[in-house]
């Protein structure tokens, strides 16, 4: 086990394992898991508290009280991306695999660079990715759904590893991940996953 002092380089990780062997739950990060046993739906954030930040605030406003809820955050005093950004077709954690199991519907909540607020929207289910870009902006929130750098279309990223094998990730720049941006981003997003629930 690395000291505190040491800090690795997560990219060269292969699998949560390897993390996990150099790094300590309950001192340089925590997992959240809220399970719904009504809802279809899971919002992860793989790389939530400080990590990517925001993303796991983002992701309880969108999961709300209806939603199944996974956090992976970071909670080292420095340096939790380059010792807890373990990328997302590499992310196999055992508790976040076991909650998006059973679910059809998995959004994984994400934070990237830029200053534009955008969000740049992937993963292999394309017809709820087009949904939630409409809604999106109707709210007047920039969503990009092809030619950026994030598709999401490989196989084993883990918002793709649900029951149906498929869904959708949200990289959200950070004038987004705050305040009332934050707040009407987290509505519109909502609003698509109550109707897709919602009895007919």
């Amino acid at each position: 086990m690395a000291p505190m002092s040491q800090v690795p380089d997560a990219s060269r990780f292969r699998n949560f394992a390897d993390l996990a062997r150099s790094q300590v739950r309950g001192r340089d990060y925590e997992i959240c898991v809220r399970r719904r046993a009504a809802s279809p739906i899971a919002i992860i954030a793989p790389h939530g508290g400080e990590i990517e930040d925001g993303t796991s605030q983002m992701a309880r406003a969108i999961a709300g009280d209806d939603f199944n809820l996974y956090c992976f955050e970071g909670t080292r005093p420095s340096k939790n991306y380059t010792a807890l950004h373990l990328t997302s077709h590499r992310f196999d954690e055992p508790e976040c695999l076991s909650l998006i199991a059973s679910c059809p519907v998995v959004i994984a909540v994400h934070g990237c660079g830029g200053e534009q607020p955008q969000v740049l929207l992937g993963g292999l289910d394309v017809p709820l990715r087009d949904l939630l870009a409409a809604s999106l902006a109707a709210a007047e929130i920039r969503a990009e759904t092809s030619g950026h750098r994030y598709p999401a279309v490989r196989p084993d990223n883990i918002c793709n590893r649900g029951a149906r094998g498929r869904g959708v990730q949200l990289e959200i720049t950070h004038p987004l991940r705050e305040g009332r941006e934050a707040a009407r981003l987290a509505s519109a997003v909502r609003s698509v996953l109550c109707s897709i629930t919602a009895p007919a």
